[in-house]
C-alpha cells in the first residue's frame, strides 16, 4: 500500500509539541511523498536551535511505521507576529514587543533580561533589547558596550550590535557610567518612547524591553503607548517582592497587556562549599503567585554569584557558559516565553523562515 499524505498526518497528530501543546500535524508547512520516500518541512512558531535535532530525529523516527523506505524531516522557524494590546499599533520591523518588569528594583530584573535576549538569539530568533531602567540602565555593561554610542541615520539611532543583538539604551546617551539621570517623569518617559520610535530596528522577531522597576507614570505611560504583545514579571520570593510583584502583574492587566508568566529569582542558594540548599529569600512564593493570578512560574532560578559576576564582566550567563545548567534554565524560560505567544491569536503576515537541520 502507498503512502498518503493522511497517512503522515495521522502520525503527526499523535506528537504533542513539548511548549506550544500542538500536534505536529499543526505545522506541516511542505510534505512531499515520492515512490514511498517521505520529505517534511514542519515551521515551528518558537526558536527551537539547541533541541532541533532532536526533535527532527524524533518526528523521522515515528514516521518510519507508515512503511517509508526513507524519511527525511526538516524544521524551520516561522515566528508569528502576535496582537499588541488594543489601541496601540503594532511597528513594522519588530514582530513581537515583549517587556521584562518587577514591581521593585534588585530582583535581577536586567540580568533576566539580557538573558533572556541572548537565549531566544542563540536558539535562532533575531532579537533586540531596548534597555527602557532610565534611572539605572545596567544593559551596556552587561553587554560590554560602555562608552560607546550610537551613529545617527536618516534621523534615526542605529542600534548597537553586542553577541547577535541590536542594543538601545538611555546609557549610551547619558555620558559615563557615573553620570545619574536626573529626570521628571515627563521627559524620561517621552525619552523612552523616542528610543524605540526613533531607533531603526531592523527585521525583530523580538524586541525585549528592560522596563524601569515599580509600577508608576513611567512604566503605564510605556505600557499604553509601545505596542506590546506581552510582559514577564521577575521577583524573587520573600512577600515584600511578592506584595510588588502582584503590583506589576495588575497594571498589565488594566493596560490589557498579557502577562505570559512569573521568573522566580534567587530561588535558592546552594553551597559552594557543601551543597547544601537553602532558600535564603523563603521558598514558594512565585508558584504562589503565578497560581493567584493563573499565569504560568516560567522558572525558578537558584542564587548563584556567578550570573553576577558574568554579567559584571559584559558576557552573560547564557553567552559565557552556554552548555551550563544556568544557561540551559534561561534557554528553557525563554522557549516557553515563545511558545506561549504563539499560541496567541496571531496578525496575517508573509511568512519568513529561518531554516535549520540537515
Amino acid at each position: 500500500m502507498s503512502i498518503s499524505r493522511a497517512h503522515v498526518e495521522a502520525v503527526l497528530a499523535k506528537i504533542t509539541d513539548p511548549y506550544t501543546h500542538r500536534d505536529y500535524a499543526h505545522y506541516i508547512y511542505q510534505l512531499t511523498i515520492e515512490q514511498d520516500n517521505i520529505e517534511l518541512m514542519l515551521a515551528l512558531p518558537y526558536p527551537f536551535a539547541s533541541i532541533g535535532q532532536a526533535l527532527e530525529q524524533q518526528i523521522e523516527q515515528a514516521l518510519r511505521v507508515t512503511g517509508a523506505k526513507s524519511v527525511r524531516c526538516r524544521l524551520a522557524l516561522d515566528v508569528p507576529r502576535a496582537k499588541p494590546q488594543a489601541g496601540v499599533e503594532g511597528v513594522a520591523p519588530i514582530k513581537n514587543v515583549i517587556v521584562v518588569a518587577s514591581g521593585k528594583g534588585g530582583v535581577g530584573k536586567s540580568t533576566t533580561a539580557v538573558n533572556l535576549a541572548l537565549a531566544l538569539a542563540q536558539e535562532g530568533a533575531s532579537v533586540g533589547i531596548l534597555d527602557a531602567d532610565i534611572y539605572g540602565p545596567s544593559q551596556p555593561t552587561m553587554l560590554g558596550l560602555s562608552g560607546q554610542t550610537p551613529k545617527i541615520q536618516d534621523n534615526a539611532f542605529v542600534p548597537l550590535q553586542a553577541h547577535g543583538l541590536q542594543v538601545m539604551s538611555i546609557g549610551f546617551l547619558t555620558g559615563d557610567d557615573n553620570t545619574p539621570v536626573v529626570w521628571r517623569g515627563p521627559k524620561a518617559t517621552g525619552a523612552l518612547i523616542q528610543l524605540f520610535g526613533q531607533t531603526a530596528w531592523h527585521d525583530l522577531d523580538y524586541l525585549i524591553v528592560d522596563m524601569p522597576p515599580g509600577t508608576g507614570d513611567i512604566q503605564l505611560t510605556l505600557a499604553q503607548r509601545i505596542p506590546v504583545v506581552g510582559s514577564v514579571i521577575v521577583t524573587t520570593p520573600q512577600d515584600i517582592a511578592l506584595l510588588d510583584a502582584k503590583k506589576g502583574i495588575e497594571m498589565f492587566r488594566k493596560v490589557n497587556i498579557n502577562v505570559l508568566g512569573v521568573v522566580e529569582n534567587m530561588s535558592l542558594h546552594i553551597c559552594s562549599n557543601c551543597g547544601h540548599a537553602d532558600a535564603i529569600f523563603g521558598a514558594g512564593g512565585g508558584e504562589r503567585i503565578a497560581k493567584d493570578y493563573q499565569t504560568e512560574l516560567l522558572g525558578q532560578l537558584p542564587l548563584d554569584k556567578s550570573i553576577r559576576e558574568q554579567t559584571d564582566s559584559g558576557k552573560p550567563t547564557v553567552l559565557a557558559e552556554p552548555k551550563a545548567k544556568l544557561a540551559a534554565l534561561y534557554t528553557e524560560i525563554a522557549r516557553k516565553v515563545a511558545a506561549k505567544l504563539a499560541i496567541e491569536d496571531a496578525v496575517p503576515r508573509n511568512r519568513i523562515m529561518t531554516f535549520f537541520g540537515k
